[in-house]
Parts: structure tokens; C-alpha cells; sequence
């Protein structure tokens, strides 16, 4: 779409400019700067009364659409592992970026992400390459000594595969079977950036498949697929979304493939999620560390062999931005009927109503008593069911501005007509259409449209 400033009538614009979301995100309590009273801390964020909202209902979604199948199981692994975790996966030898610092300005980048030796901010001199590892380390126990490092954890999967057996024998799953698992994790990155898309503390959205060794390209079609679907199938534009193939300079050590479904972001294609074949990798190296047998036995070929892996691994705070971006649009909309003043520019979050953090808004036309109570009295109704808020401040066009703006899909406004006719105005946030509903009817006429959502 058009990248002007300029709307003309009737039509949408996408973001195009990330410092919109940053000042929405804030303004309307996403997402603040961590520590913000104290100056903030770099790459650090922490998410407001909507945006944990949002989070919790794209963990719901990724969460429900893995473990309500026949075939994958739920894990909940520790931040803290045994530190020759991460030597056997090769974390603490192999986790790095490659660091170049600038003689005169003193800024860092990394490496491989800066085309020539001058310094891209001031042209000075660059240091030579130098690896720097990603892992933050911290001590168990009282001591600081080396006998006592311990990791923050660069990622979840390998909570998922030092549990494999554990998990494989308590659940009696036959192969193939998968272990999901969402958990913090933590890279001291060198250039994090653009708002929560690089950060140093995240949140992970992992799903270990464990297959036998010939079906391992199948599995990786099958999943590659269903990934895919997921973001369209929760309103996602399938114009902003694509696939990478990893290429001979790009793949890991570790995969036979690997691609990724990649969002068309403000600042350009990234990384939604990854979608990986690791072979044998990671259960070979931790039974060769372990001395413990990750062999599977298939009672049925009475064959022995360590599974191969497909990986499915999303950002969930990416998948958050990703969500911020897609459903964010500008638009030329004409004064809500009964309003004075002109056609203005309103900003809309269109979310898929199972994603928005508010479900429905309840609004009085007037403060007073008699349209008050029996409008807080109807949320009620509502309050166990799903997220809702209460305004009364404002016009009643502004207040639809409100909700427009964090994505609320329904809003429901009592007047002094409702008192005599029993009826309420349903706002609709996309089309701004309004429907005349009876109040014994509002319930479910409410769970239909928030559950036969279409974009």
C-alpha cells in the first residue's frame, strides 16, 4: 500500500513507520520500556495491562493449536540445567557472533552485518573480529567460581531433549511424537533492536517432533505447512508472510533443512519462526555426554535407532510484533452516526477476535445513574467469559476511537431508548456498522460474531 502521508478517501494504509507502534504500544499500555524511571534498560521490555493480554492469548493459541493433538505432549523445563547441557549441544563452544568495535567512536557491531572495515556510524577504524558468546552466565550457590557457572538458557529446546525419555516412557508415546514447551530465554545480544523484534530476555513457543530416520522429510513438509496455516488461520495477510530456505552458507551445523517463515516487517523480511530438520544431532551428542541410552525401540520392526528431529520454534514476542503490525491500519472513516464534526483519520487494530486483549467494550451514552448501572450490571454478564472494559469519559465517538485503537471488536452502548425497548446498539470495530440487539439475545449474539470471525 501507499507509503504517503496523505489518505485519500476510503482507503487503508499498513504501518509503515515502527516509532508509530512504539508511541501506540505505550500510549495505550502494550508494551513500556523496562526500568523506564530509571533511564530504561537496553532490550528490556515489559509488557502493559493490554499487551500481556495479547501475549497470553497467542500463547493460548499456539499452546491449544499443538497439545489439543493425539500426537504431542507439554513440557515445562527449568532456566537453570546442568551446565555440560550446553557443552554437549555446543553452546559453549560454538554460541557465538562474530564483535568488531569502532576505534573512534567506540560503538560496537557485529561482524557480519556490516560490509567493509570502516565503521558504519563515523567511517573510524574497526577492531579485528572477535567471537563473543551469547550466553549470560551467572554462579550457583554462595561461591563465584568456575566450579559454579551456570547458563541462562540461549533456548528451550534443549530442555526438551534431555527429556525426551522422561517424557517418551511417563506418556507411553510411540514414535512419531512431538514435546512442546513456551519459556524464557536469554541472549546477551551485541545489536538488539527494533523495539521487541531483538531483545535479550524472550519468550520461546518450541515444539521438538521426534520421527523415525526415512520419514524425516515427510514430517518437515507436514509441519512446514501447518505453521504456515497457523498465522492465517488467526488473520494474519498472507502477503506479509513467505518462506526462506536456509541456504549451503546458512544452514546450522546440526540441520539437513531448514527454512523460515518470515514476516514482512516495517524495517523489512525477518524471521517469524523457524521450521528445522536437526537429524539425530541433539540426542546423539547428549548420549554420547550422558552415557545414558536415547535409543527408541519400535516394537513392531523390533528396531533400535535415536529419532530425528523436526523443530518448530517461534518468537513469541516476534509473533507479538508481528500481530502489532498486521492488524495496524489508518483510515479515512466518516463522525460515528450521531456525531458532529468531519471525516477524520482513525487508527484500527484489526485482530483476530481470539488474539485481542479485549473482546468487548461497554458504554453508556451518558454518565448518569439510570444508563450507568445497568450498563455496568450487563459487563457483568460478560466478566468470566472474556476481557472487557467500561468507559463512560468522553463522546461516545471518541470512545469508539478508544477501542478502535486497542482492538476491541464489539462495542455495546445502552442509550435512553434501551431503557424503554430493551435493546442495545452493537458497534462492529472493522466495518463500524451498528446492529439494534435485544438484551436477552446479547450473549449469544456476541460469542457468534466474535466466533465466526472472517478478514
Amino acid at each position: 500500500m501507499s507509503g504517503s502521508n496523505n489518505l485519500n478517501s476510503g482507503s487503508t494504509r499498513r504501518l509503515d513507520d515502527m516509532t508509530k507502534m512504539v508511541s501506540l504500544c505505550k500510549r495505550r499500555g502494550f508494551v513500556f520500556q523496562s526500568s523506564e524511571i530509571y533511564g530504561g534498560i537496553n532490550a528490556c521490555w515489559d509488557y502493559g495491562p493490554l499487551g500481556i493480554e495479547l501475549k497470553l492469548n497467542i500463547k493460548k493459541a499456539w499452546w491449544n493449536s499443538m497439545t489439543r493433538r493425539p500426537d504431542v505432549e507439554g513440557l515445562d523445563a527449568a532456566i537453570l540445567m546442568h551446565p555440560q547441557v550446553w557443552k554437549s549441544s555446543g553452546h559453549v563452544d560454538g554460541f557465538t557472533d562474530p564483535l568488531v568495535d569502532c576505534k573512534k567512536c567506540r560503538n560496537r557491531f557485529r561482524a557480519d552485518q556490516i560490509s567493509g572495515k570502516a565503521c558504519p556510524n563515523c567511517g573510524g577504524e574497526l577492531t579485528e573480529p572477535r567471537n563473543f558468546n551469547l550466553m549470560f552466565k551467572t554462579f550457583m550457590g554462595p561461591v563465584e567460581e568456575e566450579a559454579s557457572v551456570v547458563y541462562l538458557r540461549p533456548e528451550t529446546a534443549q530442555g526438551i531433549y534431555v527429556n525426551f525419555q522422561n517424557v517418551q516412557v511417563t506418556s507411553r508415546r510411540k514414535i512419531p511424537f512431538g514435546i512442546a514447551q513456551i519459556g524464557k530465554a536469554f541472549r546477551n545480544e551485541i545489536t538488539p533492536g527494533n523495539f521487541i523484534f531483538r531483545t535479550r530476555e524472550f519468550e520461546q513457543m518450541e515444539m521438538q517432533y521426534f520421527v523415525k530416520p526415512g520419514s524425516d522429510e515427510e514430517w518437515m513438509s507436514k509441519w512446514k505447512a501447518m505453521r504456515m496455516q497457523w498465522y492465517l488461520d488467526y488473520g494474519f495477510n498472507k502477503e506479509n508472510l513467505q518462506y526462506h530456505q536456509h541456504g549451503e552458507g546458512e544452514l546450522a551445523h546440526y540441520a539437513k533443512s531448514a527454512f523460515d517463515i518470515q514476516y514482512k516487517f516495517p524495517f523489512g523480511w525477518q524471521e517469524l519462526e523457524g521450521i528445522h530438520n536437526r537429524t539425530d544431532f541433539d540426542l546423539k551428542r547428549h548420549q554420547e555426554a550422558s552415557k545414558k541410552n536415547l535409543e527408541y525401540f519400535e516394537e513392531a520392526t523390533k528396531e533400535k535407532f535415536i529419532p530425528y528431529i523436526i523443530e518448530t520454534s517461534a518468537g513469541c514476542d516476534r509473533s507479538l510484533l508481528a500481530c502489532l503490525c498486521d492488524a495496524y491500519a489508518e483510515e479515512v472513516a466518516k463522525a460515528e452516526p450521531g456525531e458532529k464534526g468531519e471525516d477524520d483519520v482513525r487508527v484500527v487494530m484489526r485482530f483476530h477476535p481470539k488474539l485481542a486483549p479485549v473482546k468487548v467494550a461497554f458504554l453508556p451514552l451518558s454518565k448518569k445513574e439510570e444508563l450507568s448501572a445497568p450498563t455496568r450490571r450487563m459487563q457483568e454478564e460478560f466478566i468470566e467469559d472474556m476481557v472487557t472494559q467500561y468507559d463512560e469519559a468522553s463522546s461516545i465517538g471518541k470512545r469508539y476511537r478508544r477501542q478502535d485503537e486497542i482492538g476491541t471488536p464489539l462495542c455495546v452502548t445502552m442509550d435512553f431508548d434501551s431503557l424503554n425497548d430493551k435493546k442495545v446498539t452493537v458497534r462492529h470495530r472493522d466495518t463500524m456498522a451498528q446492529d439494534r440487539v435485544d438484551m436477552t439475545q446479547l450473549k449469544e449474539y456476541v460469542n457468534a460474531k466474535l466466533r465466526n470471525f472472517s478478514k
